[in-house]
């Protein structure tokens, strides 16, 4: 393979790698704050306990996340410069300080507070405990903000001029709340909750399956199923919000994700088949007639452009297809599944203890989805990033005039010893999340600092 596909595999494994674990972060640092909150209310209740096991678990993980999820960010910065130098010397007037925002507002924050939620719990008051973790909560989404900002600019760029050949900001706000961006952060948000949900509800249950459960996890396993029973619909909802607005601005995207080829009203929903780029059709398509139009444009007779409209500049169609529908499959297993925990937990409403008597079916199902939200999110960011190829910015920056030329075994050696690091690191964090769940430990009571005497 020549230099720039090389680049292209490295970047993606790079960014592949380092979406993991924001993805779980961003979310569960919120069922932190929730548990922090139980906590406090149940005071002098046994319930107090409970929470604070839960939160004293999760914790741990949360720090196990982010650390794995620093390290692969910087590690994924650097290819800007090592791989891409073209991007920054043409759009580094945008990209740069949206990036240097997403550092001094959000990563700060965490990293400022993430000492005191961590080793704080016995040395400051259950106020001050709570306000560092909610603190490191809100950094984690500003985190997202900032950073979900600048791809959707790269994917609908407004609020700029170019000046030989470089982007400069005209303005900022159009910048940041570029025409994507609502709903790619919304879309995001819920991808991080049910990614954190079902993590929090496949350990759970693993616990209570190897009797290794603390009394805060049936706490964590009824607060899990209920957050993705709930986020799974709107999931739903602003996907399609979501296509509504690729269809107006990345009509190409959309004409790969559906498979459609030429140009035409009424176009049918291929369900499956076999992308044939060669021939340009889809060998062995399982259709519904006019049901891609009615979806994508909510009129059954709509037109919708196919991909013979942009020659040379449409993604390439097998990936952004079938990662589609990849997403799609898995959110549709995600929606049964946590429907079925929500059902199973309303069934023993009135039960002392109602995540005690849940089937084991649903225990052994619950563990086999602790990381389907990997799954679904990496494949919804393959048919955002490789959807938006030809492009770096959408339709104005070509990915191809922006890549280092470095030779192609340099950079097939760095892409090898990537893969082998990311795939031990990968590994060692699932080991590790298995092996914490076996032997949870219980938290030693929190020794607050006495309180000041009056003079």
């Amino acid at each position: 393979m020549d230099t720039f596909m090389l680049s292209r595999i490295q970047f993606a494994a790079n960014i592949s790698f380092h979406i993991l674990f924001p993805t779980i972060n961003i979310a569960l640092c919120w069922f932190l704050v929730y548990f922090r909150l139980r906590h406090r209310a149940a005071a002098g209740t046994p319930a107090a306990q409970g929470w604070e096991q839960a939160y004293y678990f999760w914790t741990k993980v949360f720090a196990l996340t982010f650390a794995l999820g620093v390290v692969s960010g910087v590690t994924m910065s650097f290819q800007f410069g090592t791989n891409w130098p073209g991007f920054m010397e043409r759009a580094g007037n945008i990209a740069g300080p949206l990036l240097g925002y997403e550092v001094f507002t959000a990563f700060f924050l965490e990293a400022t507070f993430l000492g005191i939620m961590l080793f704080g719990r016995q040395h400051v008051s259950d106020r001050v405990h709570l306000i560092a973790t909610l603190l490191v909560a809100g950094g984690t989404t500003l985190s997202a903000f900032w950073i979900l900002s600048l791809n959707s600019w790269m994917q609908t760029p407004a609020g700029f001029e170019i000046i030989d050949g470089k982007f400069h900001a005209v303005d900022w706000l159009a910048i940041v709340f570029n025409p994507s961006f609502p709903y790619r952060l919304g879309h995001k948000l819920l991808a991080s909750t049910l990614t954190a949900g079902f993590l929090l509800a496949g350990v759970s249950a693993w616990q209570l399956i190897r009797g290794t459960a603390t009394l805060g996890t049936p706490l964590a396993l009824r607060a899990a199923l209920v957050a993705v029973a709930v986020a799974i619909p709107a999931q739903i909802l602003m996907g399609d919000m979501h296509g509504l607005n690729t269809l107006q601005h990345q009509p190409a995207k959309i004409a790969a994700i559906e498979g459609i080829w030429h140009t035409e009203k009424g176009a049918p929903l291929t369900l499956f088949g076999w992308p044939n780029e060669k021939e340009g059709r889809t060998d062995y398509a399982v259709q519904i007639p006019k049901a891609a139009s009615l979806i994508l444009a909510h009129d059954s007779e709509a037109e919708l452009k196919g991909l013979d409209a942009f020659q040379g500049a449409h993604p390439p169609v097998a990936p952004v297809f079938w990662s589609f529908r990849l997403m799609v499959g898995m959110g549709m297993l995600m929606l049964a599944v946590a429907w079925w925990g929500a059902f199973a937990l309303w069934r023993r409403r009135k039960e002392a203890s109602p995540v005690a008597s849940l089937p084991r079916a649903l225990l052994f199902t619950l563990v086999a989805m602790t990381f389907s939200g990997w799954v679904a999110t990496l494949a919804g960011w393959y048919v955002t990033e490789i959807g938006r190829q030809p492009y770096l910015v959408y339709g104005l920056l070509r990915a191809a005039d922006t890549v280092a030329q470095h030779p192609p075994s340099t950079v097939a050696m760095s892409l090898a010893a990537y893969l082998a690091v990311y795939a031990t690191l990968l590994v060692s964090y699932v080991a590790v999340i298995k092996y914490m769940a076996e032997h949870a430990a219980m938290p030693t009571p929190a020794v607050r600092p006495p309180a000041p005497q009056a003079v």
